[in-house]
């Protein structure tokens, strides 16, 4: 979705009159608001789906981020479902990630505007509310971390459907791939 700056203006000013005027409505001013002031316009089309919008793509980044965080949705719901001698095993063998694996968000300095597309995602859209009061913010780089990571979960994630939960082997593997290349023994 693209609106100029004045539009934006305009938007921004009627939000305000909803809000002032008490006005009930299917338009949320604070959702519309968020939207705008984050940059997210993709989300509108998101929230209000019902509305013949243009037909446009999202940002490449908005699939990325999807991308990421359906993984990791995956990952740690395969974790918990991991019995005691299966954690154990997981430590060993993905060390030193198999312990508690958990999505840690992007680098707030570097990372800026994936960390707002998952901010959005979860906080306004209120999409993968697993990750609902994270800090979304990794303190280190992170991308290319969880690219590695895609790259084994997507072979994985097109057998999982059906109720077919991920293996202790799957896990595994997509743990592994935390560690850089350049890290990993020969």
């Amino acid at each position: 979705m693209k609106i100029s700056d004045g539009e934006k203006l305009i938007i921004l000013m009627l939000s305000e009159l909803y809000e002032k005027l008490g006005v009930e409505g299917e338009i949320e001013p604070d959702f519309i608001k968020s939207a705008i002031y984050s940059d997210q316009l993709w989300g509108i089309k998101w929230r209000y789906s019902g509305i013949p919008f243009e037909e446009s793509d999202d940002p490449s980044i908005v699939k990325e981020v999807v991308d990421i965080l359906d993984m990791w949705s995956f990952v740690e719901r395969a974790f918990k479902e991991l019995d005691a001698e299966e954690k154990i095993k997981l430590k060993a063998d993905a060390a030193p990630f198999g312990d508690d694996p958990k999505f840690r968000g992007f680098d707030g300095n570097n990372e800026t505007e994936y960390m707002g597309t998952a901010m959005f995602l979860v906080n306004e859209l209120e999409r993968f509310q697993e990750f609902q009061g994270r800090s979304f913010n990794s303190h280190s780089p992170s991308i290319d971390m969880h690219r590695r990571m895609l790259a084994e979960f997507e072979p994985i994630r097109r057998t999982l459907g059906h109720g077919r939960p991920m293996s202790l082997d799957d896990l595994t593997v997509i743990l592994k791939a935390i560690i850089h290349p350049s890290r990993k023994e020969s």
